[in-house]
């Protein structure tokens, strides 16, 4: 099992923690498999809901950009895994609750808008700064999150919304102190698990077929411009950037 995340089950519940220090960055096979992890966790009969949270400063800070920036080949993999973890979540055969703090970025976007309910603490923030690192993705999975012209708006800038702020778009179902996120998320969670499982699962299938759109057909099409993307000098630039923690020169 990969190191970046732990997994714990007790009285129907799945609590998955992502854990990889310093920002919770996943390179390509862990985000591989944490996929097979959270789809495995929806096969099986004990497990009637997730709870995926996260240890350290935030919830996850996306891709790990300084394995793409030693080995740009990787992207695809990189894509791949993404597509398959957000998949795993939205259309897992149990509810998925995600407890969020600190930044949530790029594929921590994904996840988060991929999700059934979302539990914030006071200090988390949202952005997708794909622009500023040279891909595209996670718009889909912003759009389940805010309506149309402030996912242009968050896209085009790359700036961060508190979880104040956008808790006035209506997908936060609380906000709460750090020290108690855990807490309020395993409390949703109990409720859940305390219903018929089969009752549950068909509930998760029934909402997943009315939603408007395909998801993953969404989030498939933006992905074909991240390769598009890299093709350009400047993707590479913001990449050098970043890992050299300069200024980008275009």
């Amino acid at each position: 099992m990969s190191q970046a995340f732990q997994t714990i089950i007790e009285g129907g519940i799945a609590e998955l923690v992502i854990n990889k220090p310093p920002v919770n960055a996943l390179d390509s096979s862990e985000w591989y498999a944490l996929a097979h992890r959270i789809e495995e966790l929806g096969h099986d009969p004990e497990v009637r809901v997730i709870v995926i949270r996260a240890e350290g400063r935030g919830f996850c800070a996306g891709v790990d950009i300084k394995e793409l920036d030693a080995h740009p080949e990787r992207i695809a993999a990189v894509n791949a895994g993404n597509y398959a973890t957000f998949k795993a979540v939205h259309r897992n055969a149990v509810p998925v609750i995600v407890a969020v703090h600190g930044f949530v970025l790029g594929g921590g976007i994904g996840i988060t808008g991929a999700a059934d309910i979302v539990v914030a603490s006071e200090c988390a923030t949202f952005a997708l700064p794909e622009v500023d690192r040279g891909a595209m993705g996670g718009g889909a999975h912003l759009q389940r999150l805010f309506p149309v012209q402030k996912v242009r708006y968050l896209f085009f800038t790359g700036e961060k919304i508190t979880a104040q702020e956008a808790d006035r778009y209506g997908f936060i179902e609380r906000i709460v102190p750090k020290a108690e996120l855990r807490a309020a998320a395993l409390e949703i969670a109990r409720k859940i698990a305390a219903k018929s499982p089969s009752m549950i699962r068909i509930a998760k299938e029934a909402l997943n077929g009315i939603e408007d759109g395909n998801l993953e057909d969404k989030y498939r099409w933006e992905q074909g411009f991240t390769l598009q993307a890299y093709t350009s000098p400047d993707s590479a630039e913001t990449r050098r950037a970043f890992v050299e923690k300069r200024e980008v020169k275009f």
